[in-house]
């Protein structure tokens, strides 16, 4: 696939099946995510992958952050909630690892993290995956982060779903560049 052609029809794929990228295709993956822009050559990030059964214990995960943030909490939605994981063969959750640093504030060190999981979700479409990012309130609780082991300095930017995808991939719709660039001062 063309580079243009890749950043110009990249969308998301919210329904991904069988399989998931093999071990050369993931490697491809990170090496992709590797080499976001980094101030400093911080590496201000890590990813985690789940897959197999490991969904369900997410999943198992995820009903318990619900439960444990609103105890009245509808079985329908703790049913929800379980079944996120599910919703793709692969999962990679990109991390931010903040560090206290006198040049490059952590603001611009989870930026990073997210152009490392925008690289990645890149190389999933150029390698003819389907790839969705979700965050949503799990990815900031505080149950969800402890229970994925993320350290005090550690932020979720997003969940990455990822798989096969069935029949022809969407075609996104155009915008119009001049309704999001300006020239400054106006």
């Amino acid at each position: 696939m063309q580079a243009l052609d890749l950043l110009l029809n990249r969308v998301s794929v919210g329904r991904l099946l069988d399989p998931a990228p093999d071990a050369a295709q993931r490697e491809v993956l990170f090496r992709a995510a590797l080499r976001a822009p980094d101030h400093g050559q911080l590496r201000p990030w890590r990813f985690l992958t789940v897959e197999g059964e490991a969904r369900v214990q997410l999943g198992e995960l995820f009903a318990s952050a619900l439960l444990a943030g609103n105890p009245e909490a509808k079985p329908e939605a703790l049913d929800k909630a379980r079944g996120m994981p599910l919703r793709a063969p692969l999962l990679v959750v990109a991390i931010a690892r903040l560090s206290e640093h006198p040049k490059v504030p952590q603001q611009e060190q989870l930026l990073s993290a997210a152009c490392a999981a925008h690289g990645l979700l890149l190389a999933a479409q150029a390698q003819g995956f389907g790839a969705v990012w979700r965050t949503g309130e799990l990815a900031s609780d505080a149950h969800v982060l402890a229970g994925l082991g993320l350290a005090a300095n550690e932020r979720i930017v997003g969940f990455v779903y990822l798989g096969s995808f069935e029949g022809a991939r969407r075609t996104p719709a155009p915008l119009a560049v001049a309704d999001f660039v300006g020239s400054w001062p106006s």
